[in-house]
């Protein structure tokens, strides 16, 4: 069994994923070969909450040009875990 902080790489902070704090959505980036039972572990032990529920999203990498538009390249996909909370738990990410 893997360490929470294997599988939960870091909290993801934007604007869109801010609003969803209000409604105790919590967005992480995660391990690409995480589970949804191994996300919702890794958030149990590492913050002290319930989780009710998890939506993971596995994002492609844009493709991106260098050398003055001679050569394309691509980012590296990776994946984000959308966690909802159980009503009477809250995390301090910032």
């Amino acid at each position: 069994m893997r360490s929470p902080w294997e599988v939960i790489k870091k909290p993801l902070v934007t604007e869109k994923s801010m609003a969803k704090q209000q409604k105790s959505v919590y967005t992480f980036i995660v391990a690409p070969e995480s589970t949804k039972p191994e996300v919702k572990n890794a958030v149990e032990k590492a913050f002290n909450v319930k989780v009710r529920e998890i939506r993971t999203v596995r994002v492609k990498g844009k493709l991106k040009r260098m050398k003055n538009m001679l050569l394309e390249g691509r980012r590296k996909g990776w994946k984000k875990a959308y966690v909802t909370l159980k009503e009477g738990f809250r995390l301090d990410i910032i």
